[in-house]
């Protein structure tokens, strides 16, 4: 029976990404990922030739069963996301979830490394001891009541966000959450990545003078 790797690759810079994943990858039958663009370019750098299958979240189920059948050969298949950790707001889950049901027998192994998460936290200097994670905020449905939950808690939550949606994530955190810390962590181990600290209408205010650095990835910590 085959093995099934697990491979955190970069956020960012392209240096993030451990020796062993390196190994990982060029060792690797076939390589399963998010995006062959994205994954190639990380491949080219590393002057890795390894054969690469597109695997998104609209064909995880698909070549999830396509995984199974390299697995059932004795083959080694790397699984890879466009950037940071499978399974941490990314495809990985349901692949890891069938192959643990469906070839029991098979070796499931973690090859870790970056991640948005906790590289944000690395340089936050976050009060709460605790926090949730709770990936990317609904869109609609939910995203109230999301608020309010991070009112009442005093737990540290953490979510990611999109440069289309972050000025009106701060909107709904001054109505609800007007006295919080939050920290909003832009472009993490990017050439621009930038740290802003302070109450919702304070980043709120940064941003509305620094329309230019509403770009990029966000990671925001609430405490």
């Amino acid at each position: 029976m085959g093995k099934l790797s697990i491979v955190a690759t970069p956020i960012g810079n392209l240096e993030d990404i451990t020796l062993r994943a390196l190994r990982t990858l060029r060792e690797a039958s076939v390589i399963f990922c998010e995006d062959t663009r994205v994954t190639m370019k990380l491949l080219s750098h590393n002057d890795i030739h390894t054969k690469v299958v597109r695997a998104d979240s609209h064909r995880e189920r698909s070549s999830t069963e396509l995984v199974l059948k390299h697995l059932e050969a004795g083959e080694h298949v790397a699984y890879v996301s466009d950037a940071g950790t499978p399974g941490v707001s990314d495809p990985g889950a349901l692949l890891v979830r069938t192959v643990r049901k469906r070839l029991p027998e098979a070796t499931i192994e973690a090859i870790p490394g970056a991640s948005a998460l906790t590289a944000a936290l690395s340089i936050a200097g976050m009060e709460s001891e605790t926090f949730i994670f709770i990936g990317f905020l609904p869109h609609k449905k939910g995203r109230e009541t999301a608020f309010k939950n991070m009112a009442s808690t005093e737990q540290a939550i953490i979510f990611y966000e999109s440069p289309h949606r972050i000025m009106k994530t701060l909107q709904s955190l001054i109505t609800f959450c007007p006295d919080k810390r939050i920290t909003v962590l832009r472009e993490l181990t990017k050439m621009f990545e930038e740290v802003q600290v302070g109450t919702p209408a304070h980043i709120q205010d940064y941003f509305t003078i620094h329309a230019d650095k509403v770009r990029g990835e966000f990671v925001v910590i609430v405490e």
